[in-house]
């Protein structure tokens, strides 16, 4: 989509009480966007948008620059994906009220389209951290995206730990790509942009609010194939997202937990009572998604400074010869100057849709 006609999707998005419905009509009403843009409110009206909304649109867009707000979001490093857009995500296409319009810092790739959601409460155990972290790192290995909400304990160990396999993930916020909620997972959402993606729906400039994750983890359920829920209590918002992915026909598997610790309480209910598919083992994952043929091609990651102490050789020696190995497709830098083998092929392997 060219600039003439994205910066309007990007300013309708700043709009509030414009959603897709809503937007809908206004593709349907006017030639491009541009048009409801200057439009007056009866013109607005004519096309389909209650008297709220249309004076909501004209007071609004006094306050919005478009090419001064694309400017913006290009000059911070971030992509606008719309739902016109060929590489917009598939399967969030087919979700209801699938975002508009994505904000996206880093690389969204075909092969995401293999991906899990992570997802738990946000005051883990000890034992919830360990298998998170587990269960994330074998997803990676086995060449699954991980997708999770950047969230405190299982959402950050998810993402943490797919890294640290040499694989990809994927970190859905509920505020702007330039305000990281919450702060102390600042570095990890810089690695996370270098070896997979950050994705919002929301503009730059706005900030995390209790209304805005519901809305973010429709989109991590709704990009995944299946969501797997770690540790939740009884008003998590992983079990939210759970619910989500029942309504989206995504699977939805969950871990045993304590049945004396209320942290634990609605992953037993949703493997009791929802159907949730009990997780020991990342097989129990891939075989119900149909992915145990996928090729476990990414090993674990080695940073140069131990490429170069285990050889002997001068740092510049080493960096020359991992250039013309990952020119060569025999390696892959996966961020931080960490390193991971490829294998040489990959067989064909299917997914679940």
């Amino acid at each position: 989509m060219n600039d003439s006609e994205l910066k309007y999707w990007v300013a309708l998005q700043g709009i509030s009480g414009i959603g897709p419905v809503r937007f809908g009509a206004l593709e349907r009403a006017f030639d491009s966007l541009a048009e409801p843009w200057t439009a007056s409110k009866s013109a607005l009206m004519a096309a389909g948008l209650d008297s709220r909304t249309a004076a909501k649109l004209v007071s609004g867009r006094a306050d919005i620059d478009p090419d001064a707000e694309l400017g913006r979001i290009r000059e911070a490093g971030v992509r606008v994906l719309t739902v016109r857009d060929d590489d917009y995500p598939p399967r969030l296409k087919q979700i209801h009220a699938r975002p508009l319009v994505l904000f996206v810092k880093g690389d969204l790739l075909p092969q995401d389209e293999r991906s899990v959601a992570v997802v738990g409460t946000r005051k883990a155990s000890a034992y919830g951290r360990e298998v998170a972290a587990a269960l994330a790192g074998d997803l990676a290995r086995s060449g699954v995206t991980v997708v999770s909400g950047l969230a405190r304990d299982i959402d950050g160990i998810a993402h943490d730990a797919s890294l640290n396999a040499g694989g990809r993930t994927i970190a859905i916020l509920g505020s702007g790509l330039d305000i990281m909620y919450p702060r102390e997972h600042e570095g990890l959402a810089e690695r996370v942009a270098e070896s997979g993606a950050l994705v919002s729906e929301f503009p730059l400039g706005t900030r995390p609010s209790p209304e805005n994750f519901p809305r973010r983890n429709r989109i991590i359920s709704g990009m995944s194939l299946g969501t797997l829920v770690v540790e939740a209590s009884d008003r998590s918002g992983a079990l939210i997202t759970s619910s989500l992915a029942l309504e989206q026909n995504r699977e939805v598997f969950a871990v045993p937990g304590n049945i004396f610790d209320p942290h634990c309480r609605a992953t037993n209910n949703l493997i009791k009572r929802s159907g949730a598919k009990l997780v020991t083992h990342v097989e129990d994952i891939l075989e119900e998604l149909n992915l145990t043929a996928v090729e476990r091609q990414l090993e674990m990651p080695i940073h140069i400074d131990e490429i170069t102490r285990t050889n002997g050789l001068r740092v510049t020696e080493v960096s020359g010869a991992l250039t013309m190995l990952e020119l060569r497709g025999r390696i892959k830098q996966v961020g931080g100057r960490n390193y991971v083998r490829l294998r040489e092929s990959s067989p064909p392997y299917s997914a679940a849709v």
